[in-house]
C-alpha cells in the first residue's frame, strides 16, 4: 500500500461537506440558550449570504471581509462602542461553527478557516461605578416614574444588592430563594450556579412580589420575576427602563448607563471595603485562567464574607454574616 492509496482512503472516508444552510441550524439546535442569544443573529446572517456555499469554499479573508460588512451595518445603540462588539462576537459565532464542522469530521483543523481570522482588539470597557448620588437619582426616577414602578424598584434593588448580570436576575426561579438563610441562587452565563446573599428586606420584597404575581408554591420551578399580568420578565423591560430612565436624567442618555453599571459600582464598593477576595466572590468571578498569578487560588472569600459586605452594603444584619454593619 503507498502513502498515495492512504491519503486516498482518508478523503473517501470523510462525509460531504454540508452547506451553511444545512449545518448551521444543526450547530444552533446543539448550543444553550445563552450561546444561542449571543450567536444566532450572526448565524442567521451568514446563512443569508452564504446559504448554498459548502463550509470549505470561504477562505479566511472572505470570513473578515464578511464581518466588516456586519460591523458596517449593525444597529447603533446608545452604549456601542463602533461595532467592535459585533464583529467580535461574528468571528467568535464562525469559530464555533467550523469548530463543529471540525469535530464531526467534515473538516480538518489544519482546514479550518475560522481559525485563522483574528478577533477585533477588545476595547476598554467605558463602565464605571457611580457616584451614590447618581445612584439616588436612578432609583428615585424609577420609583416615581413608569407604568409598573414596584417592579422597577425591586429589580434596581436586586442588581445593586447580588451585581449579578441581568441574565442572573430573569433566570431566578422560586425554589432559588433560601429564606431562613437568605441567600439567592444566581444562574449565569456559562451555565454557572452560585449562592448569593441578600438583605432580609429585598428577601421580603422578593417573596412579596411572587405572593402577588407568582404562580405555585414555594418549591415552584417558575421564573420569580414577573410583570404585573403575571408573565415572566423578559429582557425588554431593562430596554424600557434604561430608556425611560434617559429621558428624565440626560447623563444616563449621554453615557449609556445600564443595568451592568451597577454591577461596576458594587464590585467596586465591596473591592474597596473588602478586598479583592470578596470581590471576585461577590462578581462570580472565576480564578480558572486568569492572568494575575497562581496565587489568586488560595484568595477565595467565604460566603459569610460576602454576606457580611451585604450587611454593610445594605445596612442590615444578615444572617450568615461573622460580622455586621
Amino acid at each position: 500500500m503507498s502513502p498515495e492509496d492512504l491519503i486516498a482512503g482518508a478523503v473517501a472516508a470523510r462525509p460531504t461537506v454540508p452547506t451553511f444552510a444545512e449545518f448551521v441550524p444543526q450547530v444552533a439546535a446543539a448550543t444553550s440558550v445563552g450561546t444561542l442569544k449571543a450567536y444566532g443573529s450572526y448565524w442567521n446572517r451568514v446563512v443569508e449570504q452564504w446559504g448554498t456555499r459548502r463550509l470549505d469554499e470561504p477562505t479566511p479573508l472572505e470570513i473578515t471581509q464578511l464581518g466588516k460588512q456586519l460591523r458596517a451595518g449593525r444597529v447603533i445603540r446608545r452604549n456601542g462602542r463602533g461595532g467592535t462588539g459585533a464583529e467580535e462576537n461574528y468571528v467568535a459565532a464562525m469559530r464555533c461553527s467550523y469548530r463543529n464542522a471540525v469535530d464531526n469530521g467534515y473538516l480538518s483543523e489544519a482546514e479550518n478557516p475560522a481559525a485563522k481570522v483574528a478577533k477585533p482588539k477588545r476595547q476598554e470597557s467605558a463602565r464605571r461605578a457611580l457616584r451614590e448620588d447618581r445612584l439616588a437619582e436612578i432609583n428615585e426616577v424609577a420609583a416615581t416614574t413608569g407604568n409598573d414602578p414596584a417592579l422597577d424598584s425591586l429589580l434596581l434593588r436586586f442588581h445593586t444588592e447580588t451585581a449579578c448580570r441581568r441574565g442572573g436576575a430573569l433566570n431566578v426561579r422560586r425554589c432559588d430563594l433560601d429564606v431562613k438563610q437568605c441567600v439567592v441562587l444566581l444562574r449565569e452565563k456559562g451555565g454557572t450556579l452560585r449562592w448569593l446573599p441578600v438583605s432580609p428586606t429585598l428577601m421580603r420584597h422578593l417573596l412579596a412580589h411572587w405572593d402577588e404575581r407568582g404562580d405555585g408554591g414555594p418549591r415552584s420551578e417558575a421564573q420569580l420575576l414577573r410583570y404585573a399580568n403575571g408573565s415572566p420578565l423578559t429582557y425588554r423591560r431593562y430596554d424600557g427602563l434604561w430608556k425611560r430612565l434617559g429621558e428624565h436624567l440626560p447623563w444616563v442618555a449621554a453615557q449609556g448607563i445600564s443595568a451592568h453599571w451597577l454591577r461596576h459600582t458594587v464590585i467596586t464598593w465591596v473591592e474597596r471595603t473588602f478586598g479583592y477576595a470578596v470581590a471576585r466572590a461577590f462578581a462570580g468571578h472565576s480564578s480558572a485562567g486568569g492572568d494575575a498569578g497562581t496565587t489568586t487560588t488560595y484568595i477565595k472569600a467565604e460566603l459569610d464574607e460576602v454576606a457580611a459586605a451585604v450587611a454593610a452594603l445594605t445596612g442590615e444584619p444578615h444572617p450568615l454574616a461573622s460580622i455586621s454593619g
